[in-house]
């Protein structure tokens, strides 16, 4: 794991505490009912906050998933 990745996981454990550490990199909206829009916007600001950067507002809505949201962060789409 990059560390990005354990940064992201560490966020998404604090978001989603029912999830195993196993689970996490297969998170998506789809597989976790508990992903609502009040937790999309709370796992949002976590990484915001654990990034210290912004999130792209045209970005918030695509990022529905571990796998695009390690991508986005990766890719440096989120401003400092």
């Amino acid at each position: 794991m990059t560390d990005i990745q354990v940064r992201l996981s560490a966020c998404f454990a604090n978001v989603f505490p029912d999830l195993k550490p196993d689970e996490i990199p297969q998170a998506s909206q789809e597989s976790l009912a508990a992903w609502d829009s009040v937790a999309h916007i709370t796992l949002l600001s976590a990484i915001a906050e654990e990034f210290q950067c912004e999130m792209d507002e045209e970005f918030l809505e695509t990022l529905t998933s571990y796998k695009r949201i390690v991508e986005y962060v990766e890719a440096g789409s989120a401003k400092s």
